[in-house]
């Protein structure tokens, strides 16, 4: 894919030059091909404003996700703020993550289960049919669907087939074993 759109980057600059009146020497072109970066050295500040909307062009397309729910890399953060401590989530593509997310902002009571994980009951159940299982450790954000409950993990478990990963902390994670009482949980804009 890489290679693709560096070939399309390429293609598109040397259109644009010839189109403006500019040039490129085939040199210079053949070592950009051969290289099969996007990057070289602009003949003018012209080339250089040229090749640099070629850039922003090539990456604005949408990247493609092999996460369930979704086929655009659209990175959805929210926080989680007890006191003064915030831990911040990326939400994973997955239904029962957006149906969280439709239920936000929340303020509601967590609590203490077991000895590695922090759990809430949002409002409404959450949609796991397009959701992945669990896998990861320590940060997980998860839905454990029999019981209904969100799970913050902060340490290791055990994989089980009815809990479904919404996403993972991304920091503040080391305030989670501390959490108690009330908690805001809101989107993060």
């Amino acid at each position: 894919m890489k290679k693709f759109l560096n070939t399309l980057l390429l293609s598109l600059m040397v259109l644009t030059l010839s189109a403006c009146g500019g040039s490129v020497s085939e040199q210079s072109a053949a070592q950009t091909a051969e290289s099969g970066s996007s990057e070289s050295k602009p003949i003018s500040s012209e080339t250089e404003e040229q090749s640099s909307s070629s850039k922003q062009t090539a990456s604005d397309l949408p990247e493609s996700s092999d996460e369930p729910g979704g086929s655009e890399n659209t990175a959805r953060r929210i926080s989680v703020q007890f006191g003064e401590n915030i831990v911040i989530y990326e939400l994973n593509n997955g239904t029962a993550a957006d149906s969280l997310y439709e239920q936000l902002p929340l303020t509601i009571e967590v609590e203490d289960y077991s000895t590695n994980e922090k759990i809430f009951y949002p409002p409404e159940e959450l949609d796991i049919s397009d959701s992945p299982a669990a896998q990861a450790g320590s940060g997980t954000l998860a839905y454990y669907a029999p019981w209904g409950d969100v799970v913050m993990f902060y340490g290791n478990y055990s994989a089980n087939p009815s809990l479904y990963e919404l996403g993972q902390a991304v920091s503040g994670g080391e305030f989670v074993s501390r959490m108690s009482g009330t908690i805001t949980v809101a989107a993060v804009e």
